[in-house]
């Protein structure tokens, strides 16, 4: 149903009528009084009646009566009273459903209408909706009485409520009234009445229980049309990035109402992304159980586990498409933090979800009281993608992807160089770079990759003294150096292909090292005898023994690229998220959130640990800055 007819609010008078307490005062729909739209006077049964919609034009109404007398043909219509209208998008709503009187649990519905969403689909049950009796074909009054949060309906004589509606939605508010209902002949109006009272008296609301097991805190990303995802995969990092992710709370019955915090848009459906996180202390599955309205496309730490339409009447003629916990999926959840994501989009009736997990999960760990920041350079890098520390030198090295490059006549990435304290020693210390990533060292030779290349700069002079292309490769990413000279690195290759390996370079020769077990590797770093590995394919840190080539898993991070690799002094790995998210995980895999630059609209990237100075150095990557926190604990 539309409507736009509520438009009209902004044009109507700023005078307000308030009735005498108690007493019902009659106003007839010829009155002008009113503003009628999307239908017009009619007679039935030899009484002058509307048959459509209208407004009372100049009454404020919060606790009070409200009454009309109705005339349905037993025809689909959903004739009824809106009330407290606060604007065009948001009013509290009451209709019947005349051809299912009777026969359904929900012939008497109360609906809050929020951003413009009528969101029966959501609230359904129990204090929204009842079975009722509606008689065809003749007049009875239609009678609700409000107080603070609560309302009653009566239908005809009788003295006990057809629906008793707990709690309205919009909670204690005012505004103005009218009725609503078709213009087609199925539904007429007749003998409007109203008196504004405090003295109505209510019992307490029923308590509500959450559902067992519920999750209680989600984050939604900004809306967007339907069509524009690509619901089959994980969304790329930057639209991740991009997706001006707020928390949001689900209510006592566990359903996050989308309508709250996002609009609707013309013109077709429009969808959210959706996520929440919870902590393993092992690998073990689960039942996750939900309900959505109307589409969802679902992903377990990136990989899609369910898809699912629940919109109105899209499964038969008589589907209603109501939110409730009547879906269920087996998760594996793996040690540490696994990510539970979806696409939800709706068309009609209500935009929401709710969630449940089965047994006992944890929460995710934050505590960014351990890092302060120390200082941030300007914007003036091009995509930093990582940094190095030179301890003989005290310099950091500091590589610019340059991000906005496309194949030209000569490359444009570049290595800058950056004092301890952020000051900039040397911006474009080496140039002529196509696209660096990783760097590290050995002796006086510092490698870094290109595309297609290891590349080797004499450090002494600023210089590339050697390139040794690596045939085969599609993105090299980052690097580490065994206690050998042997040069490792990560081919990042699409997540869909089985063949993402770690190439070797020693003795001047290239050999793939390492393709089975990991899935688009991205973060290298060299801790003892074991080869670190971000392994961004399914958000695991893993560790691989140089000897034997096994591979451990240590921790679960969810559906991010795991990008910067570090050890701290006390055994604890650092380990960085492009999305900006930084972690400390112990030893024994226990992954705590130390730091969040998402919300400022920063990444965090192949970053550098300085134990001596206890230094965190993070090159943002989309910020165009290098930024430095120091560990306070």
């Amino acid at each position: 149903m539309r409507y736009w007819w509520l438009a009209l609010l902004g044009s109507l008078p700023a005078s307000i009528h308030v009735a005498a307490q108690e007493q019902l005062q009659a106003v007839p729909f010829d009155d002008a009084r009113w503003t009628i739209v999307g239908g017009a006077m009619a007679e039935r049964q030899g009484r002058s009646c509307l048959e459509g919609t209208g407004l009372l034009s100049d009454l404020e109404f919060a606790n009070g009566v409200l009454e009309v007398d109705l005339f349905v043909t037993g025809e689909r219509s959903y004739p009824g009273l809106v009330f407290r209208l606060q604007s065009s998008e948001n009013y509290e709503r009451f209709y019947v459903r005349p051809h299912r009187a009777g026969l359904y649990p929900d012939a008497m519905q109360y609906t809050p209408v929020i951003n413009r969403v009528a969101g029966w689909q959501l609230y359904n049950g129990p204090g929204y909706t009842a079975v009722g009796q509606v008689p065809d074909a003749e007049w009875f009054r239609l009678r609700l009485e409000v107080r603070d949060t609560q309302a009653r309906v009566f239908v005809g004589a009788a003295t006990d409520p057809a629906l008793r509606i707990d709690r309205l939605e919009h909670g204690i508010s005012s505004g103005g009234v009218g009725v609503m209902g078709p213009a087609d002949g199925t539904a007429c109006f007749a003998d409007f009445r109203y008196a504004v009272t405090d003295t109505l008296a209510f019992e307490p609301p029923a308590p509500r229980a959450r559902p067992e097991g519920v999750i209680t805190e989600w984050e939604i990303s900004r809306s967007f049309k339907s069509e524009r995802a690509n619901r089959e995969r994980y969304p790329r990092f930057y639209s991740i990035h991009a997706g001006a992710w707020e928390s949001v709370a689900p209510d006592e019955r566990g359903i996050v109402d989308v309508a709250r915090y996002r609009q609707r848009t013309p013109d077709g459906a429009d969808a959210i992304m959706a996520r929440t996180v919870v902590r393993s202390d092992r690998r073990r599955d689960v039942t996750f159980g939900f309900g959505y309205s109307d589409e969802i496309d679902l992903f377990l730490n990136g990989h899609k586990v369910f898809a699912g339409r629940s919109g109105y009447q899209s499964r038969d003629p008589s589907f209603l498409g109501i939110v409730g916990l009547h879906d269920e999926v087996r998760l594996t959840l793996e040690p540490g933090l696994n990510e539970i994501f979806f696409f939800l989009s709706e068309s009609f009736g209500g935009w929401g979800f709710l969630g449940t997990i089965d047994g006992a999960v944890l929460e995710p760990l934050r505590d960014h009281s351990v890092l302060e920041k120390v200082w941030e350079t300007p914007d003036t890098f091009l995509t930093p993608e990582s940094v190095l520390y030179d301890a003989q030198r005290e310099v950091l090295y500091v590589t610019n992807f340059d991000n906005t490059y496309q194949a030209g006549p000569a490359p444009t990435g570049y290595i800058s160089r950056l004092a301890l304290d952020g000051a900039l020693l040397d911006h474009r210390w080496v140039e002529g770079l196509a696209s660096p990533a990783g760097i590290a060292m050995h002796g006086d030779r510092l490698y870094a990759l290109e595309r297609g290349y290891l590349t080797e700069i004499d450090v002494e002079r600023g210089a590339v003294v050697a390139r040794h292309a690596i045939e085969g490769s599609d993105f090299l990413n980052d690097l580490a150096i065994g206690p050998d000279g042997a040069v490792y690195m990560t081919d990042t290759r699409p997540s869909n292909r089985p063949d993402s390996r770690i190439y070797r370079f020693k003795d001047g020769s290239v050999d793939v090292w390492l393709e089975e077990g990991i899935n688009w590797a991205n973060g290298l770093y060299l801790h003892g005898n074991e080869l670190l590995v971000g392994n961004s394919g399914d958000g695991i840190l893993k560790a691989v023994d140089l000897d034997t080539r096994r591979i451990r898993d240590i921790v679960c991070l969810g559906a991010r690229l795991l990008d910067g690799i570090r050890v701290d002094g006390s055994g604890n790995y650092l380990v960085s998220h492009w999305e900006g998210q930084l972690y400390r995980v112990d030893p024994d895999g226990t992954p705590v959130e130390i730091l969040d630059l998402l919300p400022q609209g920063l990444n965090a990237a192949d970053f550098e640990y300085v134990p001596e100075s206890r230094l965190v150095i993070i090159p943002t990557f989309v910020g165009d800055r290098v930024v430095a926190y120091r560990f306070t604990d």
